[in-house]
């Protein structure tokens, strides 16, 4: 009787989700991005979320929550429920902020992951301002100036204040973090000279960089890019500092798995797509899909990483 009641129940369970599946959408999609309007994340989020709404008959509208390094999205997002209408542009610093935060508002387990968009790489940007040309003339610069430097970062513990203190410590220079909500307030400061570096994105620096308003000293990838072939490489100038960053789409823990597994075709297929690859590639970036489980796996690889360095660096924070 008991084995026959569950049979029962997990068949409802199943025709349920099944049928959910069918009928999603019914409403407009929330695709949550935790940094500014214009930078990084946003740009490659809302040509996904153009062309998903096209793909699915529904709405799919970008939602700006900024701050705390992508944790306010985040939260917004695991508040509401978990039925594929509130989905979040998740990055590295999901795993990032669970590592570093003592009290995290979430655990990696609270995210259903549904698919990679993209991997980037890091470009070490300085304004205008300063008087150097090259990595060996800024690194010269900075020795000369010990603690006088500033970077951006995008909140504290942030994957731009990790690669900073690792860079830093790698080239034995004393550089000062400053905290920003988002990368489009530290390129307004970097460009006029109040902040002198930014270990960023390629997507946001490389446009910055071809048009003459910062330098974009070297790129954090293994080889030069070919979007930037004129950019040494870290590993070039004889450091062994390879990072890289990457996009993906996360909903709530508890999402449909049907639900899920039609979001992962619909944006698969998007990231495969000629246009996205050109937006992605032109500036230096990787355009890459995966299964929810290879992206798991990718925030798990991104979470022990970045433990590793906070326990370095003495990184702990509140």
């Amino acid at each position: 009787m008991v084995t026959a009641i569950i049979r029962t129940v997990t068949i409802l369970l199943l025709w349920s989700g099944v049928a959910q599946a069918q009928s999603y959408p019914e409403k407009p999609i929330r695709l949550v991005v935790g940094f500014s309007a214009g930078g990084p994340t946003d740009l490659p989020a809302r040509f996904i979320a153009e062309r998903l709404g096209a793909a699915l008959g529904q709405r799919v509208f970008v939602e700006n929550r900024v701050g705390a390094a992508g944790q306010i999205a985040a939260q917004d997002v695991l508040g509401r429920p978990r039925d594929g209408y509130s989905l979040l542009l998740c990055t590295h610093f999901e795993a990032i902020n669970a590592a570093v935060y003592k009290n995290a508002p979430f655990k990696l387990s609270d995210l259903a992951p549904i698919s990679q968009i993209s991997r980037y790489y890091y470009g070490v940007a300085i304004t205008n301002e300063l008087p150097a040309q090259d990595w060996e003339s800024f690194l010269a610069y900075a020795k000369a100036h010990p603690g006088k430097l500033n970077y951006g970062m995008v909140g504290r513990g942030s994957a731009q204040e990790l690669l900073a203190l690792e860079l830093g410590k790698l080239a034995g220079v004393q550089l000062t973090g400053i905290a920003y909500k988002g990368g489009a307030e530290i390129i307004n400061d970097l460009l006029p000279g109040r902040l002198h570096l930014y270990v960023a994105p390629t997507l946001q620096v490389l446009p910055l960089h071809k048009a003459g308003r910062l330098r974009t000293l070297a790129v954090s990838s293994p080889e030069r890019l070919a979007a930037a072939p004129d950019i040494p490489t870290l590993r070039e100038k004889g450091l062994p500092f390879v990072r890289f960053g990457w996009l993906g789409i996360c909903g709530g823990a508890g999402t449909p798995q049907p639900v899920i597994a039609a979001l992962n075709r619909e944006i698969a297929a998007i990231v495969g797509s000629p246009g996205y690859r050109e937006l992605i590639e032109s500036a230096g970036s990787v355009p890459v899909s995966s299964t929810p489980g290879e992206l798991a796996q990718i925030l798990l690889e991104t979470y022990e990483q970045s433990a590793a360095i906070s326990r370095e660096f003495g990184l702990k924070l509140d």
